[in-house]
């Protein structure tokens, strides 16, 4: 009888044990779930990119003869720590102007509507409130407005930023050097980086666009994992062929850049957006409104 009391009551025991331990899970997660910070992601339009020689888009004759709108859009993540603006348009000496610009080789014509701070004051924000700049990369229409934030820290690849600001590129491509030479205060990254900590914001190195050119990385509450493209693809059939831009700067680092991108958004159930997709750019909500 002794020995069925002790054998009830070491069973009761182990029960228990098991039952505490559960509810201490199950405590932790929840915990872990308040803890998460609120992202909050605002779209807005940096203006308009009409490709009037789509065929720069391939290395190969598929696009031939053909043109294509492109959104330009950049961004503002706001977090409890602070807010990121990423990307930054058209160059603001468009707004304004009575007719699109057209680019001396015909290749590209552009136009943009409102300024940044403009754009910024929907959202209650003014200049002084973007505590960090990230480019995707400096091409024209990825560092319209980027000097308006000279006061912010300017997050970039040590490669990319080498390859616009060195000696000989203020020469050869001062437009590109001149759109970010008034950003003094400098973080200089070499491959992904969690920009407040907590693995909600990242950058991720995905050169060969341009040497140091990047995409970045969203987990939100609500709409979950979201990947922002900068130029990986520019529409939907690069995307699908995995076509190159002749004007990349290196094919064989934007194909490796391109699976190293598939299967991390495929490892994290990503949403993809490509940022000059019309169609992905109507589907994010405008500023004021967000994603969260």
């Amino acid at each position: 009888m002794k020995k069925l009391l002790l054998l009830i009551i070491t069973l009761a025991a182990i029960t228990s044990c098991k039952q505490t331990k559960k509810e201490a899970d199950t405590t932790e997660e929840k915990t872990t779930e308040a803890a998460k910070p609120e992202v909050k992601l605002y779209t807005f339009s940096g203006g308009t990119v009409v490709a009037n020689k789509l065929e720069l888009f391939s290395q190969d004759t598929t696009y031939t003869g053909q043109s294509k709108e492109f959104a330009d859009a950049f961004y503002v993540i706001s977090h409890p720590n602070g807010n990121l603006m990423w990307d930054a348009g058209l160059p603001e000496g468009l707004v304004g102007q009575p007719e699109p610009f057209t680019s001396p080789d015909g290749a590209f014509t552009v136009s943009r509507k409102d300024s940044v701070a403009n754009q910024l004051a929907s959202i209650g924000l003014k200049v002084e409130d973007i505590d960090f700049i990230s480019l995707s990369h400096t091409h024209f229409d990825h560092t319209g407005h980027a000097n308006v934030f000279s006061g912010s820290t300017w997050i970039v690849q040590e490669p990319e930023y080498d390859f616009v600001a060195n000696e000989e590129a203020q020469k050869s491509r001062a437009d590109n050097y001149n759109a970010i030479k008034e950003l003094k205060n400098i973080k200089k990254i070499n491959g992904d980086h969690d920009v407040f900590g907590d693995g909600s914001v990242v950058i991720k190195s995905m050169p060969g666009h341009t040497p140091g050119h990047q995409v970045l990385y969203l987990d939100l509450g609500e709409h979950g994992p979201l990947l922002l493209t900068g130029d990986m693809y520019h529409f939907y059939e690069n995307r699908e062929h995995k076509r190159v831009p002749i004007f990349n700067t290196d094919v064989a680092q934007t194909k490796a850049s391109m699976a190293a991108f598939e299967a991390f958004a495929k490892e994290k159930g990503a949403k993809v957006y490509l940022q000059h997709a019309k169609g992905d750019f109507e589907k994010l909500p405008k500023a004021p409104n967000y994603l969260k």
